[in-house]
């Protein structure tokens, strides 16, 4: 029987999320691609139990997390029952529906239908009444915003989630989502857009648009698929996500000036103590501005490795001009 660590809240720092009540840790941990039928299952209890151990309190997925779709949250939801169910309210849940989940026209994008028959699916997996946070996880182009937002108040109005939040949405979108909520009376909590040190299109206005609305922030891949690590400092190398056809990493992507460019960031990771993947995790929750980042993990050494992130998360000014002169020549 697992017994949680009594030390647990000692050195993770906690974040007001925009202007709610609720605290993140500064790292959360996402089930994206780790908790599938491939995976061993006392290998993704282990990454459970090791994360809420350090204090990793939020457990971040999606109905179409895998593979294949669904597994991820089947996967907590037996986690929570063998291991969770005594610290079930120490605990931040949150799943999204938006993609592919099921065939037909009611299997993915924003609609009322297909948003609240995703969020009753996800709850029948992980065997919750709720979630603590339900994600439009991105904008349809062809459903009124007002559609999908009424859709995220009704999932709180039902008592099914007790805060909503947005992924993938443009700042103008964001401002509009909000907007309809703040109507509706349930506030936009948080916003989910992929941020690291090589991928920096939330600067272009997004998180200006959260820092206005006083709306939280969690970024995705800030390790950039693993391109943030000691992985690929010698090129793409056997068994890597870059080397297999994975469709998000491809081999392309690798050349030799980003490669050249890693080596210099993993230099100034070197000089702070840091790992490059350390560095890169410290660097987007730098100043604040971000509520948490995202760590995935197939393994509980690697969780441990990317929570020592929280050691070191200011830069001096020098350091981040090193890195822009780096990333932006």
């Amino acid at each position: 029987m697992y017994t949680a660590h009594p030390d647990r809240y000692a050195d993770m720092p906690y974040r007001r999320t925009g202007r709610s009540g609720l605290k993140l840790p500064a790292l959360s941990l996402g089930l994206w691609h780790n908790f599938g039928p491939d995976r061993p299952v006392e290998t993704q209890r282990a990454i459970l139990r090791r994360a809420f151990d350090l204090g990793v309190t939020h457990f971040d997925l999606a109905n179409n997390y895998g593979p294949p779709p669904g597994a991820a949250e089947s996967a907590l939801g037996d986690a929570l029952k063998a291991d969770f169910a005594p610290y079930r309210d120490e605990l931040v849940i949150s799943t999204k529906a938006g993609y592919l989940m099921w065939p037909g026209p009611y299997g993915e994008w924003g609609s009322r239908k297909y948003l609240l028959s995703s969020l009753d699916q996800s709850l029948a997996r992980m065997g919750l009444d709720h979630v603590d946070i339900f994600y439009s996880h991105r904008p349809d182009p062809e459903t009124p915003l007002e559609e999908t937002m009424g859709a995220l108040h009704s999932a709180v109005q039902q008592g099914k989630a007790l805060y909503v939040g947005v992924s993938n949405y443009s700042p103008e979108q964001t401002r509009e989502a909000a907007r309809i909520l703040a109507d509706l009376g349930t506030p936009l909590l948080i916003h989910q857009p992929r941020y690291s040190m090589l991928d920096r299109r939330p600067e272009d206005g997004l998180l200006d648009a959260l820092d206005e609305l006083r709306v939280g922030s969690i970024a995705y891949s800030p390790l950039e698929q693993g391109l943030l690590t000691s992985r690929y400092l010698d090129g793409i190398p056997e068994g890597s996500r870059a080397a297999s056809d994975s469709p998000f990493l491809s081999a392309d992507t690798v050349t030799a000036d980003l490669v050249g460019k890693l080596r210099a960031l993993d230099e100034i990771a070197k000089s702070r103590g840091q790992s490059l993947a350390q560095m890169a995790l410290a660097w987007v929750l730098r100043g604040g501005r971000v509520t948490s980042a995202l760590i995935g993990a197939s393994s509980p050494q690697q969780l441990e490795d990317s929570v020592t992130a929280i050691r070191a998360l200011d830069f001096d000014p020098a350091e981040l001009a090193r890195i822009d002169a780096i990333i932006k020549p």
